[in-house]
Parts: C-alpha cells; sequence; structure tokens
C-alpha cells in the first residue's frame, strides 16, 4: 500500500505572551506515517496535543520544526512552507477534516452545505444532490430540514451536517476529530460504516476518539501521543 502522509520530527509550541513569554511544548519530535486504506488512531490522555497535531497536520497551525509530507496527484507535497494556493488546493481534493463544530455561512441551505465538496471539484448539481440526500437519510436528518440553514439546528444535527459534508467525496487523507461524539448508537454506527467505506476506497485516516467503541471498530494502528517525560515518570 502507499504512503499517502508522512510526518517527520514535528514539532509546535505555543508562546503565552500574557503570561510573560512562556513556552508550552504541545508536539516534540513526532514521526510517523499513514499508508492508503488504513486508519491511525491518536490515543493519550487529554491534554496531550492529539486535536493540536490533527490542526498542524491540516494547516491551521503552523510547526516550530519537522516536515508533514502529503500523497498529492502521485507526488509527496511538503506543506511546511508551502504556499497559501498550494495548502488551499490540497485542501480541496487531498486532505479532509472532520472537525467537531460545523462552521457555515448564514443562510446557506443545509444541502448545499453538504453539497459544496462536489460542487468545488466539479460534480454534476443531480448527481451531488443525489450523494448529499442520501447520506442526509443515512445519518437521520430528516427532509424538511434539507433546504434550512444548519445554524438553526440542533448540536446533534449539526454534527451529523458535517460528517454528511465531509463523506462526499473521496479524501486520500481524511482527519476525524471525536467523529462519533455525542451521537447516539444508531448514527455512530453509520458513521463507522461511512469510515470502513472510506477505507476500503483507499482513504488514509488520522483519528481522535473517546469512544472504545468507536476506535475498535476504525483502528489499525494507534500513535502514543504521551509526553516522554510522562512516558518515562509512569
Amino acid at each position: 500500500m502507499k504512503t499517502v502522509m508522512e510526518v517527520k520530527g514535528l514539532a509546535k509550541t505555543f508562546t503565552l505572551h500574557q503570561q510573560h513569554g512562556v513556552v508550552l511544548n504541545v508536539l516534540q519530535g513526532l514521526d510517523f506515517s499513514v499508508l492508503a486504506g488504513e486508519c491511525l488512531i491518536l490515543h493519550g490522555r487529554s491534554g496531550a496535543g492529539k486535536s493540536t497535531l490533527l490542526r498542524t497536520l491540516y494547516g491551521n497551525y503552523l510547526p516550530a520544526a519537522g516536515s508533514i509530507r502529503v500523497l498529492h496527484q502521485d507526488q509527496m507535497i511538503e506543506m511546511l512552507g508551502a504556499e497559501p494556493r498550494q495548502i488551499l488546493e490540497l485542501r480541496r481534493t487531498t486532505l479532509g477534516y472532520v472537525s467537531q463544530f460545523l462552521r457555515v455561512i448564514p443562510r446557506v441551505s443545509c444541502l448545499d452545505v453538504v453539497m459544496e465538496p462536489a460542487r468545488a471539484r466539479g460534480m454534476d448539481l443531480n448527481t451531488a444532490r443525489q450523494r448529499a440526500e442520501e447520506l442526509l437519510l443515512r445519518l437521520g436528518i430528516p427532509e424538511r430540514l434539507w433546504n434550512l440553514a444548519p445554524g438553526t439546528f440542533s448540536g446533534g444535527e449539526q454534527q451529523r451536517v458535517n460528517i454528511a459534508r465531509s463523506f462526499m467525496v473521496h479524501w486520500p487523507v481524511l482527519l476525524l476529530d471525536e467523529p462519533t461524539a455525542s451521537l447516539d448508537d444508531a448514527n455512530r454506527k453509520v458513521v463507522i460504516e461511512l469510515i470502513e467505506e472510506a477505507r476500503r476506497a483507499g482513504s488514509g485516516l488520522i483519528a481522535i476518539s473517546h469512544d472504545a467503541e468507536t476506535r475498535n471498530a476504525i483502528a489499525d494502528r494507534y500513535l502514543d501521543m504521551t509526553p516522554k517525560e510522562l512516558s518515562h515518570a509512569d
């Protein structure tokens, strides 16, 4: 299987300017890779930097050191130092991210929000609509809500809309931040099915999940995020 993401020597620090410039070393010297079709689970206690790692891999945070290489159109692309237009292209076609929160433009309908990734890649409207409707039905979003803005939905409904949007298209690399948090058993099973479908299609996934059932269902490997000094102390 092909390597779809390779990370070497990754470090991330935060400087607390209102705390006399205290520097927090959140990520230190991380090395790992992800293959097409596998799911890597980030493991570690709260505060170990799991969400920070996902945001750094997606390009929201600038690393202090290291390398993040992503397979994009059969070439490994270095994200550190990449131009903004290159990062945007990676996010359009290669690097997906399921966050815990739905961020959308106000007054855009639920159906349009879900279809957006497919339409951005040029998928025709009818095909995109059919795929979006299928996902919304699988995730229990009733048809009466499809033409409403999801900003008016409950938190659980917004999460399911976010999941539907994220699985509209194939992503060679997909980052998942607590994809089943706050979902009932039925929708948790649907999300696990969608993840398995993505794996079979060749996606490499990096996921955070505090739900043992979800972890056991999707994990191929675990990356221990426990800081080295704490793991030595234990």
